[in-house]
Protein backbone atom coordinates (compact mmCIF):
# COMPACT_ATOMS: atom_id res chain seq x y z
CA UNK A 1 0.00 0.00 0.00
CA UNK A 2 1.41 3.37 -1.04
CA UNK A 3 1.79 6.17 1.51
CA UNK A 4 1.62 9.91 0.91
CA UNK A 5 2.45 12.64 3.43
CA UNK A 6 0.56 15.94 3.25
CA UNK A 7 -0.05 18.98 5.40
CA UNK A 8 -3.87 19.37 5.30
CA UNK A 9 -6.41 16.69 4.38
CA UNK A 10 -10.09 17.53 3.85
CA UNK A 11 -12.64 14.72 3.70
CA UNK A 12 -15.88 15.69 1.95
CA UNK A 13 -16.78 18.00 -0.92
CA UNK A 14 -19.91 19.90 0.05
CA UNK A 15 -20.00 23.63 0.87
CA UNK A 16 -17.97 23.02 4.04
CA UNK A 17 -15.26 20.98 2.35
CA UNK A 18 -14.77 23.24 -0.65
CA UNK A 19 -14.84 26.44 1.44
CA UNK A 20 -12.28 24.94 3.81
CA UNK A 21 -10.19 24.10 0.76
CA UNK A 22 -10.40 27.66 -0.61
CA UNK A 23 -9.16 29.13 2.67
CA UNK A 24 -6.55 26.43 3.26
CA UNK A 25 -5.17 26.77 -0.27
CA UNK A 26 -4.93 30.55 0.01
CA UNK A 27 -2.97 30.02 3.25
CA UNK A 28 -0.47 27.83 1.35
CA UNK A 29 -1.48 24.68 3.23
CA UNK A 30 -1.66 22.73 -0.07
CA UNK A 31 -4.92 20.94 0.87
CA UNK A 32 -5.99 17.63 -0.60
CA UNK A 33 -9.76 17.06 -0.83
CA UNK A 34 -11.28 13.60 -1.15
CA UNK A 35 -14.79 14.01 -2.55
CA UNK A 36 -16.35 10.95 -0.93
CA UNK A 37 -19.33 8.90 -2.00
CA UNK A 38 -21.34 11.92 -3.19
CA UNK A 39 -19.09 14.49 -4.91
CA UNK A 40 -20.53 17.93 -4.22
CA UNK A 41 -22.57 16.71 -1.25
CA UNK A 42 -26.32 16.83 -0.69
CA UNK A 43 -26.76 20.04 -2.69
CA UNK A 44 -26.15 18.16 -5.93
CA UNK A 45 -29.61 16.61 -5.49
CA UNK A 46 -31.26 20.06 -5.20
CA UNK A 47 -32.60 21.41 -8.47
CA UNK A 48 -32.71 25.11 -7.54
CA UNK A 49 -31.05 27.09 -4.74
CA UNK A 50 -32.46 30.55 -4.10
CA UNK A 51 -31.09 31.35 -0.64
CA UNK A 52 -27.32 31.23 -1.10
CA UNK A 53 -25.82 34.75 -1.28
CA UNK A 54 -24.33 35.77 -4.60
CA UNK A 55 -26.81 34.09 -6.90
CA UNK A 56 -29.60 36.66 -7.37
CA UNK A 57 -31.35 34.58 -10.03
CA UNK A 58 -30.93 31.31 -8.18
CA UNK A 59 -28.65 28.44 -9.16
CA UNK A 60 -28.82 24.66 -9.45
CA UNK A 61 -27.04 22.65 -6.79
CA UNK A 62 -24.76 21.02 -9.37
CA UNK A 63 -23.69 24.37 -10.82
CA UNK A 64 -23.04 25.94 -7.43
CA UNK A 65 -20.93 23.04 -6.20
CA UNK A 66 -18.97 23.04 -9.45
CA UNK A 67 -18.34 26.77 -8.94
CA UNK A 68 -17.00 26.11 -5.44
CA UNK A 69 -14.87 23.21 -6.68
CA UNK A 70 -13.30 25.28 -9.46
CA UNK A 71 -12.65 28.14 -7.05
CA UNK A 72 -10.84 25.75 -4.68
CA UNK A 73 -8.83 24.32 -7.57
CA UNK A 74 -7.93 27.83 -8.78
CA UNK A 75 -5.86 28.29 -5.61
CA UNK A 76 -4.15 24.94 -5.92
CA UNK A 77 -6.43 22.48 -4.09
CA UNK A 78 -5.87 18.88 -5.16
CA UNK A 79 -9.38 17.42 -5.54
CA UNK A 80 -9.57 13.63 -5.78
CA UNK A 81 -12.28 11.00 -5.93
CA UNK A 82 -12.06 8.46 -3.14
CA UNK A 83 -13.77 7.08 -0.04
CA UNK A 84 -12.27 6.78 3.44
CA UNK A 85 -12.18 3.14 4.50
CA UNK A 86 -10.09 3.32 7.70
CA UNK A 87 -8.63 5.93 10.04
CA UNK A 88 -6.09 6.08 12.81
CA UNK A 89 -6.25 9.41 14.61
CA UNK A 90 -4.39 8.25 17.71
CA UNK A 91 -1.32 10.33 16.88
CA UNK A 92 0.04 12.80 14.36
CA UNK A 93 0.49 12.52 11.50
CA UNK A 94 -3.02 11.12 11.20
CA UNK A 95 -3.45 8.06 9.01
CA UNK A 96 -6.40 7.91 6.63
CA UNK A 97 -6.84 4.99 4.26
CA UNK A 98 -8.54 5.65 0.91
CA UNK A 99 -10.40 2.90 -0.98
CA UNK A 100 -8.44 0.20 0.92
CA UNK A 101 -5.44 0.90 -1.32
CA UNK A 102 -3.75 4.20 -0.44
CA UNK A 103 -2.61 5.63 2.89
CA UNK A 104 -2.56 9.36 3.53
CA UNK A 105 -0.60 10.77 6.47
CA UNK A 106 -1.79 14.28 7.32
CA UNK A 107 -0.58 16.85 9.83
CA UNK A 108 -4.14 18.22 10.10
CA UNK A 109 -7.52 16.82 9.17
CA UNK A 110 -10.85 18.54 8.44
CA UNK A 111 -13.89 16.25 8.47
CA UNK A 112 -16.69 17.53 6.19
CA UNK A 113 -18.54 14.31 5.45
CA UNK A 114 -22.02 15.77 5.98
CA UNK A 115 -25.23 14.11 7.10
CA UNK A 116 -27.62 12.02 5.04
CA UNK A 117 -31.34 12.69 5.28
CA UNK A 118 -33.41 9.67 6.22
CA UNK A 119 -35.95 8.63 3.61
CA UNK A 120 -38.83 6.18 3.65
CA UNK A 121 -37.24 3.90 1.08
CA UNK A 122 -39.98 4.09 -1.55
CA UNK A 123 -38.98 3.77 -5.24
CA UNK A 124 -41.32 6.67 -6.08
CA UNK A 125 -39.58 8.75 -3.43
CA UNK A 126 -36.28 8.30 -5.26
CA UNK A 127 -37.96 8.94 -8.61
CA UNK A 128 -39.30 12.36 -7.57
CA UNK A 129 -36.34 13.48 -5.47
CA UNK A 130 -35.73 17.08 -6.51
CA UNK A 131 -39.07 17.15 -8.33
CA UNK A 132 -41.33 17.61 -5.34
CA UNK A 133 -39.64 15.32 -2.82
CA UNK A 134 -37.34 17.19 -0.42
CA UNK A 135 -35.72 16.77 2.97
CA UNK A 136 -35.37 20.52 3.62
CA UNK A 137 -38.37 22.82 3.95
CA UNK A 138 -36.18 25.87 4.49
CA UNK A 139 -34.33 25.12 1.25
CA UNK A 140 -37.26 24.25 -0.99
CA UNK A 141 -40.45 25.50 0.65
CA UNK A 142 -40.53 28.73 -1.37
CA UNK A 143 -41.14 26.77 -4.58
CA UNK A 144 -44.53 25.64 -3.23
CA UNK A 145 -45.92 29.04 -2.37
CA UNK A 146 -49.74 28.92 -2.18
CA UNK A 147 -49.74 25.18 -2.96
CA UNK A 148 -50.63 22.12 -0.90
CA UNK A 149 -47.77 20.09 0.59
CA UNK A 150 -47.17 17.26 3.06
CA UNK A 151 -44.61 16.74 5.81
CA UNK A 152 -43.78 13.27 7.15
CA UNK A 153 -42.72 12.94 10.79
CA UNK A 154 -43.83 13.46 14.35
CA UNK A 155 -40.89 15.07 16.11
CA UNK A 156 -39.75 18.64 16.67
CA UNK A 157 -38.21 18.90 13.21
CA UNK A 158 -41.41 17.78 11.49
CA UNK A 159 -43.52 20.22 13.51
CA UNK A 160 -41.08 23.05 12.89
CA UNK A 161 -41.03 22.37 9.15
CA UNK A 162 -44.83 22.07 9.02
CA UNK A 163 -45.33 25.43 10.73
CA UNK A 164 -42.67 27.03 8.52
CA UNK A 165 -44.39 25.72 5.39
CA UNK A 166 -47.78 26.81 6.71
CA UNK A 167 -46.60 30.40 6.40
CA UNK A 168 -45.87 29.88 2.71
CA UNK A 169 -48.20 27.19 1.46
CA UNK A 170 -51.96 26.99 1.12
CA UNK A 171 -52.28 23.80 3.16
CA UNK A 172 -49.90 21.46 4.97
CA UNK A 173 -50.66 17.82 5.75
CA UNK A 174 -48.60 16.46 8.65
CA UNK A 175 -48.41 12.69 8.19
CA UNK A 176 -47.83 10.97 11.54
CA UNK A 177 -47.54 7.18 11.82
CA UNK A 178 -48.68 7.13 15.45
CA UNK A 179 -51.61 8.71 17.30
CA UNK A 180 -49.34 11.11 19.21
CA UNK A 181 -46.55 13.55 18.36
CA UNK A 182 -43.05 13.02 19.76
CA UNK A 183 -42.41 16.75 19.59
CA UNK A 184 -42.16 19.02 22.61
CA UNK A 185 -45.40 20.48 24.00
CA UNK A 186 -44.51 23.93 22.69
CA UNK A 187 -44.02 22.60 19.14
CA UNK A 188 -47.22 20.57 19.32
CA UNK A 189 -49.19 23.63 20.35
CA UNK A 190 -47.78 25.59 17.40
CA UNK A 191 -49.00 22.88 15.05
CA UNK A 192 -52.45 22.64 16.62
CA UNK A 193 -52.81 26.43 16.63
CA UNK A 194 -52.01 26.73 12.92
CA UNK A 195 -55.29 26.53 10.98
CA UNK A 196 -53.88 25.38 7.64
CA UNK A 197 -52.06 22.36 9.10
CA UNK A 198 -54.06 19.12 9.06
CA UNK A 199 -52.59 16.27 11.09
CA UNK A 200 -53.20 12.82 9.59
CA UNK A 201 -52.80 10.47 12.55
CA UNK A 202 -51.91 6.77 12.18
CA UNK A 203 -50.93 7.11 8.54
CA UNK A 204 -48.03 5.76 6.52
CA UNK A 205 -47.09 6.76 2.99
CA UNK A 206 -47.55 3.88 0.57
CA UNK A 207 -46.62 5.69 -2.64
CA UNK A 208 -45.76 9.15 -3.94
CA UNK A 209 -47.74 10.01 -7.04
CA UNK A 210 -46.62 12.21 -9.90
CA UNK A 211 -46.10 12.81 -13.58
CA UNK A 212 -43.38 14.17 -15.87
CA UNK A 213 -43.61 17.53 -14.11
CA UNK A 214 -43.20 16.24 -10.57
CA UNK A 215 -45.24 15.25 -7.52
CA UNK A 216 -49.04 15.42 -7.77
CA UNK A 217 -50.10 13.50 -4.67
CA UNK A 218 -49.46 10.76 -2.14
CA UNK A 219 -51.19 7.47 -1.45
CA UNK A 220 -51.56 6.93 2.30
CA UNK A 221 -52.73 3.98 4.35
CA UNK A 222 -54.28 4.12 7.80
CA UNK A 223 -52.34 1.85 10.16
CA UNK A 224 -55.41 0.86 12.13
CA UNK A 225 -58.21 0.59 9.57
CA UNK A 226 -55.96 -0.21 6.55
CA UNK A 227 -58.07 2.27 4.62
CA UNK A 228 -56.24 4.00 1.78
CA UNK A 229 -56.60 7.62 0.75
CA UNK A 230 -55.00 9.97 -1.76
CA UNK A 231 -54.01 13.53 -0.91
CA UNK A 232 -53.36 16.01 -3.70
CA UNK A 233 -50.06 17.80 -3.08
CA UNK A 234 -47.18 19.34 -5.02
CA UNK A 235 -44.48 19.02 -2.37
CA UNK A 236 -43.56 16.05 -0.14
CA UNK A 237 -41.15 16.85 2.70
CA UNK A 238 -39.28 14.27 4.77
CA UNK A 239 -38.63 15.24 8.40
CA UNK A 240 -37.75 11.91 9.98
CA UNK A 241 -34.18 12.77 10.85
CA UNK A 242 -30.65 12.85 9.49
CA UNK A 243 -27.76 10.42 9.80
CA UNK A 244 -24.35 12.09 10.30
CA UNK A 245 -21.65 10.39 8.24
CA UNK A 246 -19.18 10.06 11.09
CA UNK A 247 -18.84 6.29 11.60
CA UNK A 248 -15.27 5.89 10.35
CA UNK A 249 -14.08 8.65 12.72
CA UNK A 250 -16.05 7.65 15.84
CA UNK A 251 -13.34 5.50 17.44
CA UNK A 252 -11.32 8.71 17.83
CA UNK A 253 -13.52 11.82 17.81
CA UNK A 254 -16.23 12.58 20.34
CA UNK A 255 -19.83 12.57 19.08
CA UNK A 256 -23.23 13.10 20.64
CA UNK A 257 -25.80 10.32 21.00
CA UNK A 258 -26.94 10.79 17.39
CA UNK A 259 -23.42 10.63 15.98
CA UNK A 260 -22.82 14.33 15.29
CA UNK A 261 -19.19 15.29 15.91
CA UNK A 262 -18.83 17.61 18.89
CA UNK A 263 -16.75 20.76 18.32
CA UNK A 264 -15.26 23.03 20.94
CA UNK A 265 -17.19 26.25 21.57
CA UNK A 266 -17.12 28.66 18.66
CA UNK A 267 -14.23 26.82 16.98
CA UNK A 268 -14.31 23.75 14.73
CA UNK A 269 -11.88 21.82 16.95
CA UNK A 270 -12.74 18.27 17.96
CA UNK A 271 -11.45 16.52 21.06
CA UNK A 272 -8.44 15.34 19.02
CA UNK A 273 -5.84 18.13 18.59
CA UNK A 274 -5.30 18.67 14.87
CA UNK A 275 -8.65 17.20 13.84
CA UNK A 276 -11.45 19.60 12.94
CA UNK A 277 -15.03 19.14 11.76
CA UNK A 278 -17.28 21.38 9.68
CA UNK A 279 -20.67 21.28 8.01
CA UNK A 280 -23.61 18.99 8.63
CA UNK A 281 -21.51 16.23 10.23
CA UNK A 282 -21.27 18.51 13.30
CA UNK A 283 -24.42 20.63 12.86
CA UNK A 284 -27.69 18.99 13.93
CA UNK A 285 -29.49 22.34 14.11
CA UNK A 286 -29.17 24.54 11.02
CA UNK A 287 -28.18 22.24 8.12
CA UNK A 288 -27.90 25.10 5.61
CA UNK A 289 -25.29 25.49 2.87
CA UNK A 290 -24.30 28.97 4.00
CA UNK A 291 -23.74 27.78 7.59
CA UNK A 292 -21.72 24.80 6.35
CA UNK A 293 -19.58 27.11 4.19
CA UNK A 294 -18.96 29.41 7.15
CA UNK A 295 -17.90 26.50 9.34
CA UNK A 296 -15.53 25.33 6.58
CA UNK A 297 -13.92 28.77 6.60
CA UNK A 298 -13.52 28.61 10.38
CA UNK A 299 -12.07 25.09 10.23
CA UNK A 300 -9.40 26.14 7.72
CA UNK A 301 -8.46 29.14 9.83
CA UNK A 302 -8.32 26.91 12.91
CA UNK A 303 -6.00 24.53 11.01
CA UNK A 304 -3.71 27.37 9.95
CA UNK A 305 -3.43 28.56 13.55
CA UNK A 306 -2.92 25.01 14.84
CA UNK A 307 -0.08 24.29 12.40
CA UNK A 308 1.63 27.56 13.21
CA UNK A 309 1.56 26.77 16.92
CA UNK A 310 2.45 23.07 16.76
Amino acid sequence: MSTEKIKCLIIGSGPAGYTAAIYAARANLHPVVYEGIQPGGQLTTTTEIDNFPGYPEGVSGLVMMDDLKRQAQRFGTDVRFGIVTRTDLSSRPFTVEIDNEKEIQAEALIICTGATAKYLGLPSEEKFKGQGVSACATCDGFFYKNKDVAVVGGGDTACEEATYLAGICKKVYLIVRRDVLRASKAMQERVFDTPNIEVLWNHNTKEILGDDFGVTGALLVNNKTLEEKVINIHGFFLAIGHHPNSEVFRPWVETNAEGYIITDGRTQRTNVPGVFAAGDVQDPQYRQAIVAAASGCKAAMDVERFLQES
